[in-house]
């Protein structure tokens, strides 16, 4: 079965024995075989161990069994999510070689619902950057072209969706890394509220801001996988206890008569002029479907980039103290005896540039004497942030926005100004702050024919007004039926993978050390937050 086929496509056909998971399954380890040495989507490929979970799907269906909402369908999963059984990294030296003993609850979730783990995808390390360069096992280069980058830190999920090597993939969104990279790479990403999806087993980067969400070919397909990875979770504590919506469902409904509202603040200097070409006539195609239109205003988007900066930066100078060099992942001597000394030359050799730039700001903030002057501020000012979405939202029921101020840039192009990558989220980082659902679409690409997305914003746990829209514009945007010109011209083999090493497996660039493959105890997992108390300072 062709692999570019939709989730629900292939669900339907395996459920149906139209096609068998097995084949399902060859076939997409197949395409990665066939284009994964040129796109380096992925860090570590499933290879016979999915396999044998596509034929015990099989062997269900032959039983009778009834199969699960994702029966056959091939899921990637991004490297900062564990997997029992695959290597999770994180795009770090830190962990290279280290194997989780379970799985995150969203991936026992999509397991459960018969999905099958196809692989774990590049990132930027620890989920931080915005262009999938900063990942410590080379860059993911976009199927569009090869030259650009794919977004981040979710890029090697969005790639691996755009070149078809899998259906569908699980990111996660900080401040835009899951809907920045669907925007650069034409596929559909999914930020849901905060705490509607469990974060038990996703390597924690900003606690209260960190969010698990699906990418996939089209909006219905996302919208069915959200469904099976969201609910409450017990292990998780910001999870909320709220029923799973009826998102599929919602993709069919009708739009007339919703308000959608355009921020002025959004559509300034510095957006690329067909980037808002393209979306301004995607808010006009969704009027003429009888949506009204409306400008809103978000005043405080202006200091959303400085207060997403400190409060991301904190929690992550709290967050990664875990990784010592004591526990799990690599150690590094550095020719002493001494514990700190052990520390500094872990963390030195283990981690790179950007994770360590953001440590040192990170812990300058929470320092004596700077902690109310910048953290307590930023908090202060998140706050005002999030009332201005509340005040926007009674007057409508989206809001429609760029997901990206450009396309996507060439590789290396901003790679030495840090400060320029910051300002590519934008556009994405005030609904992370507040929390809010948020998810891009594409709609028309640039006269270069790279990728545009559509970011759409709803309120708090009000997913199913934000599919509704996004389908009904998917319905008619011209981008709807586009592919890289890479999916064209390259038909895959059809002989699978049958090792657990992957045409970029991490082992294969990285020297296991000398205590990668140690792994915490068996209830190890993320720390929480900063949830209930000030962040640490262990550094």
């Amino acid at each position: 079965m062709p692999i570019e086929s939709s989730v629900i496509d292939v669900a339907t056909r395996v459920q149906r024995g139209d096609t068998s998971a097995a084949e399902v399954a060859s076939s997409a380890l197949a395409r990665i075989a066939a284009l994964d040495g040129d796109v380096h989507a992925f860090l570590h490929v499933g290879g016979e161990a999915a396999l044998t979970e596509a034929r015990e799907i099989d062997r269900r269906r032959a039983r009778g069994d009834a199969l699960g909402p994702l029966a056959g369908v091939p899921i990637a999963v991004k490297d900062a999510i564990c997997t029992r059984g695959l290597p999770t990294t994180a795009s770090s030296k830190i962990l290279a070689g280290w194997v989780p003993p379970y799985d995150a609850t969203v991936v026992a979730r999509l397991r459960s619902a018969g999905a099958v783990v196809i692989g774990k995808t590049n990132m930027d390390e620890f989920a931080m950057g915005s262009s999938n360069e900063n990942s410590a096992f080379g860059p993911v280069r976009n199927p569009w072209d090869l030259t650009r980058i794919p977004g981040g830190s979710s890029g090697g999920s969005a790639a691996a969706v755009a070149a078809r090597m899998a259906p569908c993939a699980l990111g996660s969104d900080t401040g835009g890394s899951i809907r920045q990279p669907a925007s650069l790479t034409g596929t559909v990403g999914i930020k849901p509220t905060y705490g509607r999806v469990s974060r038990y087993g996703l390597i924690a980067f900003a606690s209260s801001l960190d969010q698990i969400g699906p990418l996939a070919l089209d909006v219905r397909s996302a919208a069915r996988v959200l469904s099976v990875i969201s609910g409450h979770d017990p292990s998780d504590c910001t999870s909320l206890d709220v029923p799973v919506g009826a998102f599929e469902e919602a993709c069919g409904r009708s739009v007339r008569g919703l308000r959608i509202g355009i921020p002025r603040e959004y559509f300034v200097e510095g957006l690329d002029p067909e980037v808002s070409s393209s979306v301004r006539a995607a808010i006009r195609d969704l009027e003429a479907d009888g949506c009204v239109v409306k400008t809103v205003t978000l005043p405080h988007t202006r200091v959303a980039v400085a207060t997403y900066y400190v409060l991301a930066t904190a929690e992550a100078s709290s967050n990664l103290a875990r990784f010592d060099g004591v526990r799990y992942g690599l150690r590094a001597n550095g020719g002493t005896r001494d514990l700190r000394a052990m520390y500094g030359a872990t963390r030195d050799a283990g981690f790179g540039a950007e994770v360590k730039r953001r440590i040192l700001l990170g812990t300058f903030v929470l320092s004596a004497g700077y902690y109310d002057a910048y953290y307590l501020k930023a908090q202060r000012v998140r706050t005002l942030i999030a009332r201005d979405f509340d005040a926007a939202f009674r007057e409508v029921d989206v809001i429609c926005s760029p997901a990206s101020p450009t396309a996507a840039f060439r590789l290396g192009e901003k790679i030495d100004d840090p400060l320029a990558l910051y300002l590519d989220d934008i556009f994405t980082l005030p609904a992370s702050l507040a929390g809010l659902p948020a998810m891009s679409v594409p709609c028309a690409p640039t006269r270069s024919g790279m990728p545009v997305g559509l970011q759409l914003v709803a309120r708090a746990l009000d997913e199913e007004t934000m599919l509704s829209i996004a389908a009904a514009w998917e319905a008619r945007s011209p981008a709807r039926n586009l592919q890289p010109s890479l999916v064209a011209a390259s038909p895959p083999d059809t002989t699978p993978l049958r090792s657990n090493d992957g045409p970029r497996s991490v082992e294969r660039l990285v020297a296991p050390q000398s205590r990668a493959a140690s792994a915490p105890p068996e209830k190890a997992r993320p720390p929480a937050p900063t949830d209930c108390s000030r962040p640490s300072l262990m550094w």
